[in-house]
Formats: structure tokens, sequence, C-alpha cells
């Protein structure tokens, strides 16, 4: 799997690519479908830092928004004039979105297609993505706001979970003891303290960081 990301408002490691508060990630899985996990704050400056990338949403197939809070969908009505025909996986606290291809409202645990889940709503606000790999499951998550260890317990029903990306805002940094892989971004408010715990885990997040992972 290969894991891009594309928002973020901590620093940017590529070139002319411009942090702001909020977080997405291109998700692609052994060349099957690319999957948009959440859309940042600012349309403009998603399809900006996409375009840089060289990301054309029209090679977009789904998009997958963790919660609905302002900084992980407020790019998702520009991302939908671009490109429309996706497939769209919302939690149920989510309103309604109207101009999606197809729009479904993940109540539980559910797949998404072969080797990717999503663990459903938990604590009535988020859901965070599961990806199979070879080393074991790779989550994506906005921000975290349940409790980590609800995530993983959830999580773990698909497989021995082997890293996560994104948010993890108020996460203890103990309840990542044995991830393989822990690149946080944007809300994580322990960054140095993770960093020192788990160093050889730790990655540093930001605009245009790639993690691939067979």
């Amino acid at each position: 799997m290969k894991i891009t990301i594309v928002f973020d408002n901590t620093p940017s490691i590529v070139s002319g690519l411009r942090a702001d508060w909020g977080f997405a990630a291109l998700v692609e899985v052994d060349e099957r479908k690319r999957i948009l996990f959440d859309t940042g704050a600012n349309g403009e400056i998603l399809l900006s830092n996409m375009s840089i990338l060289g990301i054309d949403p029209s090679t977009v197939d789904e998009v997958f928004i963790s919660h609905a809070h302002h900084d992980h969908t407020g790019g998702l009505q520009h991302f939908l004039r671009e490109n429309n025909a996706v497939k769209l996986w919302v939690p149920p606290s989510m309103r309604r979105v109207r101009n999606a291809r197809e729009v479904v409202v993940v109540h539980g645990p559910t797949e998404m297609q072969k080797g990717v889940y999503s663990t459903g709503e938990l604590d009535g606000i988020e859901q965070a993505m599961v990806v199979e790999t070879d080393h074991g499951i790779v989550l994506l998550v906005g921000c975290s706001h349940p409790r980590m260890k609800t995530i993983l317990g959830t999580a773990s029903q698909f497989g021995n979970v082997y890293g996560i990306v994104g948010g993890l805002h108020s996460t203890k940094p103990r309840d990542l003891k044995g991830l393989d892989l822990i690149c946080a971004t944007h809300c994580t408010r322990q960054i140095p303290r993770i960093k020192e715990l788990y160093p050889k885990a730790y990655l540093p997040g930001g605009a245009g960081r790639v993690i691939e992972i067979e």
C-alpha cells in the first residue's frame, strides 16, 4: 500500500505545498481503487496540493470521511465539483451529502473492498480506515477522538495492528506501545513524547510525506 499525505498542518516536506489546519491523504492499495481519506479544511489548498503532487482528482475512486468536523470535510465540496463520480463513505453523524455518485453511511465494522475496512463510527463521532498489508493492518485516523484503546481494539478484529497514520489528538503515548509505525500528524498533542518513546516507529508527517508498505 501507498499513503500520500496531501493536507496537513504540520510542516510540508515538498516545495510549494501549503500547510493548513486539517488532514487528508491518498490511499492506494495494490493498484486497486484510490481512496481519498478526508479532505482537509480548505478545498483550494487541497486541490492545489493534489496538483503539485501529481494527483488528478478524476483518478480518485472513493472518498472516506473519518468524522464531520470541518478540518476533515472542508475540502469535500471543492473535490466533488472536480469529481462527483465517487463512492463516499461517511459516519452516521455526518449530514447527508447529495452530489456524490453513491453515499454509504457506515454504522459498524464494514468491508469496503478486499483488504480495506472501516471500523464503523466509534463513540458516536469517528470512524477509522483499516488496510491489510503483509506486515499486519495499518490504520488511518482523522483525529482519534475515541479512546485509542477503543480504536485499536475494534480494528484488531481485522488483524494484528502494525501501524497508524493520522491525527492522534490527546492519545496517551503509552497506548501506542507495540506499534511498528507511528506517523503522528495534524492535531497530535504529544509528538515529542511519542518520538522519544518510539524512535524506531515514529515517522514525521506533513503534506507530501509518502509511506509505502508491502
